[in-house]
């Protein structure tokens, strides 16, 4: 039999089993709002954690993660772990603080949150919800297209199928997780995903390395290609490594404005879980970078036309053909599947959230409202990514500084319970979305510090100064 045949058995037999647990989650639904979009708060920490952990690292990881580490070597490894190093101090220091705060408000959405009411300001902050949730749905909405382009790109390397058609299945896939039994069946499923994650990358890691003679013969073999491939510090750094790491740390720690990763904070079933549920995701999306730079590199050595003849954001699926048999090649790509499908269901879930609860409310939540506007951002995402740049790299990092540096300084001031006015919320969130954008294509200076530190840090310059001048304007009242 043809080994493409294999392939695709061995793929279908995943994507089904993923089904499975998708139908099987949806016994355990309530039709209420609530559960559709926080699945009641009654997560299970594990759950939770590998669930975090694969929404966290997507189609970046298999497809332009690998794509960096072979393109740049060692080097690549500082960008996970600084981002390790945030995700964990978003983590300890806002995901508990958020599970409480936002059960007690009753938010069961991100938007809400940000705009839940001031201190003796009813009513205030709707603006601030819908401004948010327009944010929300436009550059989560990309970062959902990503997503579908790096699934796409995974078929069309194995089987030669058009993108638009990967596209395509990637959509109506999500759309089927989604409406089985919304963000319960996504955790659900993203679990299952989140160990064929693992497994795959590590056999792939595991093949290419024997592949290239062992350790040791792969470190001489990538020094005689290019001695800046086995250097740990980046080269041409424009202002240093130090800069260069702690923009890469402020990265991970931007978690804090991405509702489709606050949510999974938001619906674990006990704010005393989230430590356990922390360790899982942070641990097991760090042995996952590992075997993603291991990856890249053997495939340097073993593909080293892909340099100049093609795609480097192909060297994950083209190595699989390469070295796999048919059944470890359905693997990979269900692995290649999970990674993106995991990410796109959360992030067009939480769309749906803030198109359905936040910009369009009734004073009665309607679950079928949800489930159709799950429809319309689907729809939408589908059209940016049958017509969006093919870079998956580049949708990623882009969508990922937006939505830190406008919701992620509002969201830490609300977890903290900090009074913050309309115009001075809007403005934190415009300004990090403009510093983010100037830093990035203005002044191009993303590889000296990522722009996430820039923009978290206007934020919280914006709300400073406008703290420094109400407070004497208050005392001198008083």
């Amino acid at each position: 039999m043809d080994k493409k045949i294999w392939i695709a058995i061995t793929f279908i037999a995943f994507l089904l089993s993923f089904t499975v647990v998708g139908i099987y989650s949806a016994t355990q639904k309530q039709n209420t709002t609530n559960d559709y979009l926080l699945a009641s708060r009654n997560v299970n920490p594990w759950l939770t954690g590998l669930s975090a952990m694969a929404t966290r690292q997507n189609g970046g990881l298999f497809i332009a993660g690998t794509g960096v580490a072979y393109k740049f070597g060692c080097a690549f490894i500082w960008i996970p772990i600084g981002i390790t190093i945030g995700n964990y101090i978003a983590w300890w220091l806002i995901f508990k603080k958020l599970r409480l705060v936002s059960q007690q408000t009753d938010s069961d959405t991100v938007s809400s949150f940000l705009g839940q009411e001031n201190l003796g300001q009813k009513n205030q902050g709707r603006l601030i919800t819908i401004i948010s949730a327009l944010i929300i749905i436009v550059f989560l909405g990309a970062f959902a297209s990503a997503q579908l382009v790096a699934a796409s790109k995974g078929l069309n390397a194995i089987f030669g199928w058009n993108n638009q058609l990967g596209i395509i299945i990637g959509a109506v896939i999500v759309v089927a997780y989604c409406f089985s039994g919304g963000i319960r069946a996504s955790i659900w499923t993203d679990s299952v995903q989140a160990v064929l994650m693992i497994v795959s990358l590590w056999v792939l890691c595991i093949t290419g390395l024997i592949a290239c003679g062992g350790f040791g013969e792969l470190w001489s073999k990538l020094n005689a290609i290019d001695p800046n491939l086995t250097n740990w510090i980046p080269g041409n750094l424009p202002w240093g490594f130090f800069p260069f790491f702690l923009g890469w740390v402020v990265a991970g720690f931007g978690v804090v404005g991405h509702p489709h990763i606050l949510v999974r904070g938001m619906a674990i079933d006990s704010a005393d879980n989230i430590a356990l549920a922390r360790n899982i995701q942070v641990f097991s999306g760090l042995v996952n970078s590992i075997g993603g730079l291991g990856i890249g590199l053997t495939a340097r050595v073993l593909l080293p036309d892909l340099i100049t003849s093609n795609d480097v954001e192909l060297a994950l699926p083209n190595l699989s053909i390469e070295l796999l048999p048919a059944v470890l090649v359905g693997l990979m790509l269900a692995g290649l599947f999970s990674a993106t499908i995991s990410t796109a269901d959360s992030q067009i879930l939480s769309c749906s959230a803030a198109l359905s609860q936040d910009l369009f409310p009734s004073p009665v939540h309607s679950y079928r409202k949800a489930k159709i506007a799950t429809l319309i951002v689907t729809a939408v995402v589908l059209a940016i990514a049958l017509t969006a740049n093919n870079s998956v790299a580049a949708l990623v990092a882009f969508s990922w500084s937006v939505l830190a540096c406008s919701l992620g300084p509002l969201l830490i001031l609300r977890v903290w319970q900090k009074p913050v006015s309309v115009p001075v919320a809007i403005t934190m969130m415009v300004t990090g979305i403009a510093v983010a954008i100037i830093w990035s294509l203005g002044l191009n200076l993303s590889r000296a510090i990522y722009e996430v530190l820039p923009g978290m840090a206007a934020g919280f310059i914006v709300y400073g100064i406008a703290d420094f001048l109400i407070k004497p304007k208050n005392l001198s009242q008083e």
